[in-house]
């Protein structure tokens, strides 16, 4: 908890010297020690200083993991709405939270090699893009593919040069594990259930105004009860007949990455029991800005009843979703207006 509690204060951008310095060196030292680690039992490092820390290969690999694990949770946690992705998330959170049970487990090498597969997917998803200054399909499938290269070619080699490997572990097994959470992960994407990282979306809410002033937004909205902790604006909207409802939204993007966004409005239909899409409204982003790229589409005229706005990129891709209720009644006034600035 301390070290989570140290990343969230420390870690901030992906795109920052700082925090892309810490994952690789997380990551090259986890790769490291778990080849030492599983060539310990073959005597590799009898009469060496290595010897003397053998006890300690355990604890580091369980210290780079829990390590990558919680930077993982800080940056998907930025998306203001995680309904579609929350399951990704929550594996994430599993495991960091699991890897503090793991010390005495470590030493099952299924359990290592696909623990380590999945932080280096995940790993690779983040740190690619960063360096490329591109996102899209095809550079997480690059991202998927040299984390796949990697780890079959570091379990491949450890069971070749040692004796102890080879008997603790089936080679076509531990690779048919691997190829499995591949595909997984894969298919989480495909489906939408992982967000478009690097990209993350800082703030999205409904608003009654929007101004655009010397570079500052200023938007007037109805701020939610104080319990309610994981959203700002209020879901239930009070809106005059002919009001015109904003829906603005600020999105992280690492420096130089430019990609088009788009906000799918989307409204329950009572009579079909299903949403249906009234418009698609896109405009360009630039990486770079620590508040994030600020944006915002307006409808006129909307109907009451349930809406939804989408935030996604050009491939389809949620960053997430802002929820609200449209309320058209004369006698009923917005309640805790406020003006905020970005």
């Amino acid at each position: 908890m301390g070290g989570f509690l140290f990343d969230t204060l420390t870690l901030g951008r992906i795109d920052r010297l700082y925090d892309r310095t810490v994952l690789i060196l997380h990551m090259t030292s986890v790769t490291t020690i778990i080849y030492l680690y599983n060539l310990a039992d073959d005597g590799k490092w009898k009469n060496t200083f290595l010897e003397r820390i053998e006890a300690y290969f355990p604890l580091l690999i369980q210290f780079s993991f829990g390590a990558l694990s919680s930077a993982f949770v800080i940056y998907f946690s930025r998306s203001v709405s995680m309904s579609k992705t929350i399951t990704f998330f929550i594996i994430l959170l599993v495991l960091l939270f699991a890897n503090e049970l793991l010390k005495r487990r470590i030493s099952n090498k299924y359990l290592q090699f696909s623990v380590y597969f999945f932080i280096s997917f995940t790993f690779f998803t983040f740190m690619i893009p960063v360096f490329l200054k591109e996102m899209n399909t095809t550079i997480f499938i690059i991202s998927g593919f040299v984390s796949l290269i990697l780890t079959l070619s570091l379990v491949t080699f450890i069971y070749w040069k040692s004796p102890s490997t080879r008997v603790e572990i089936n080679l076509f097994k531990q690779i048919g594990i691997i190829l499995a959470i591949y595909a997984t992960i894969n298919l989480f994407y495909y489906t939408n259930l992982i967000p478009p990282v690097p990209l993350a979306l800082d703030a999205g809410m409904v608003a009654h105004t929007i101004q655009k002033t010397n570079d500052v937004y200023l938007v007037t909205y109805e701020r939610d009860d104080w319990y309610i902790f994981w959203r700002d604006h209020r879901i239930k909207f009070i809106s005059s007949p002919g009001e015109r409802v904003y829906v603005f939204t600020s999105i992280f993007a690492p420096t130089e990455i430019n990609k088009s966004v788009s906000h799918r409005w989307k409204w329950y239909d009572e009579n079909t029991k299903s949403w249906e899409v009234t418009d698609v409204i896109s405009y360009e982003i630039t990486g770079g800005r620590d508040g994030g790229y600020r944006g915002f589409t307006y409808k006129d005229n909307s109907s009451p009843g349930l809406w939804k706005v989408d935030v996604i990129t050009e491939e389809g891709l949620i960053l997430g979703v802002i929820d609200f209720e449209i309320i058209t009644n004369s006698n009923l006034k917005p309640k805790r207006m406020v003006e905020r600035r970005f």
